[in-house]
């Protein structure tokens, strides 16, 4: 699913935003502030510094089943959330060759997720796919007990992002647990800058 229609006003930047969701995925041209909030979910930021385009996604697994299997072209899975961005870059002008990553997210923060190890699948896969497809990785900030809230400018390409304290992270924990039930039910199943709130 394209991100869209996720527009608001960001009050700490006081600037319009678009915040993509599990499952979204967009591609823009500078000047959009692109934003998501992720537990184990991992969110790519690419960008092709030279022809000024760039874009976010925010899947929640590597591939459908664990089986190897990638049936079904939904961007909640990296494998496809991935090349699903990229095409769209690349209709924007962008070059497969020039694009840079930043990648964030993959936190255990779901209690019994240890278990499953999500989030440790998840940044193995992002950083295997940005190795094997020749992707620059500029920066990340991957795995660790903490929720984030990304921050992506896409007119310069900086990221910024919040570590959510304890107390505000009750609304990753539903967001991915509501998210976690659809796929059930569905059956498909650089320099980065820190800062607390």
């Amino acid at each position: 699913m394209m991100a869209g229609g996720h527009h608001y006003y960001e009050r700490h930047f006081r600037r319009q935003a678009i915040k993509l969701l599990p499952g979204e995925y967009l591609a823009v041209r500078p000047g959009a502030l692109l934003v998501t909030v992720l537990g184990s979910c991992v969110a790519v930021c690419l960008r092709d510094p030279a022809a000024g385009v760039s874009g976010m996604n925010h899947f929640m697994l590597p591939r459908r089943r664990e089986t190897g299997a990638d049936d079904g072209v939904s961007a909640r899975f990296g494998v496809h959330a991935m090349e699903l961005l990229i095409n769209d870059m690349l209709k924007l002008g962008a070059e497969r060759s020039r694009l840079e990553a930043k990648v964030f997210g993959a936190g255990a923060v779901l209690a019994g997720m240890e278990r499953l190890a999500v989030g440790e699948m998840n940044a193995r896969f992002v950083r295997d796919y940005l190795a094997c497809e020749g992707i620059a990785l500029a920066a990340e900030d991957l795995l660790g007990d903490t929720a984030r809230k990304v921050y992506f400018f896409t007119s310069n390409g900086k990221v910024m992002v919040k570590r959510l304290l304890p107390e505000r992270l009750s609304t990753v924990f539903s967001e991915e647990e509501r998210y976690r039930n659809a796929l059930d039910q569905a059956g498909d199943g650089g320099a980065v800058e820190l800062f607390v709130d």
